[in-house]
């Protein structure tokens, strides 16, 4: 069985105090587990900490988004180049709180995987379905039109050895999870989608689980055959709850 991953997006959440008080609560409580791999997203001002502090750790970090270019007169953008010079190993691509609130179309989603890609991060897609599209019965036609404009724009191989996030825009943050009959089944309409251009990419690929997670309904979740981790977002701010579901996987 291949190994779990756990990711913690920090979303706007940190402190310098906080931050550290809450790594180093991670690097104690979690260093005795040895089947899960575990990442955490911080904000991009919080990288040199995170680096700081995680370098000698078997934890690693990443960024919570990516500029689509790679360097240029683009103010205010952060290059997948910039995230490697502070060590970061992942990044967040697409998550529906950027997405809705900044207007990412998915072609702009997929030239981030992309640039993600090209300069040796790991990206993790971010793909869901709101309410209204799963009570239409739309979710897998939705995640599909996400996941297809990569394949069309730069094809099925780019996603070898990445990560995808299965997050239904209505359990972020609502304290309601997806059934973990429900999560499996998109996961594995997700690895089936992709296996249909690239089957080699799609058994590389590890796909997570996000909306709600928490120590209770981790367990539940990570038994299905295709879910392999977790996105956290809520409850990687706790470090007890986080160590419980990293506990889960492992």
């Amino acid at each position: 069985m291949p190994r779990k991953l756990v990711v913690a997006n920090w979303k706007m959440h940190g402190s310098l105090a906080s931050n550290q008080q809450l790594l180093e609560a991670y690097i104690q409580t979690l260093k005795s587990l040895e089947n899960v791999d575990v990442v955490v997203c911080v904000p991009y001002p919080y990288l040199a900490q995170a680096q700081s502090l995680l370098a000698s750790s078997s934890i690693a970090w990443g960024a919570q988004n990516v500029s689509k270019d790679t360097l240029g007169a683009y103010t205010g953008e952060v290059s997948a180049l910039m995230l490697r010079d502070f060590g970061a190993k992942y990044v967040i691509i697409g998550h529906s709180e950027r997405a809705t609130a900044y207007c990412e179309s998915d072609e702009n989603v997929a030239t981030k995987f992309m640039q993600a890609k090209a300069h040796g991060l790991i990206p993790i897609l971010c793909v869901g379905e709101t309410l209204i599209e799963r009570e239409a019965g739309m979710m897998e036609m939705v995640v599909a039109k996400q996941l297809d404009t990569i394949i069309q724009m730069y094809g099925a191989a780019l996603f070898a050895n990445a990560v995808i996030a299965y997050e239904p825009i209505w359990a972020i943050g609502s304290g309601l999870a997806a059934t973990p009959d429900q999560a499996q089944s998109m996961h594995e309409f997700i690895r089936n989608r992709i296996a249909s251009h690239d089957e080699d990419a799609a058994n590389s690929l590890k796909i997570l689980y996000g909306g709600s997670v928490n120590p209770q309904n981790a367990v539940q979740l990570f038994v299905m055959q295709n879910i392999n981790g977790g996105l956290i977002g809520r409850c990687s701010l706790n470090a007890q709850e986080f160590e419980g579901i990293c506990r889960a996987a492992n």
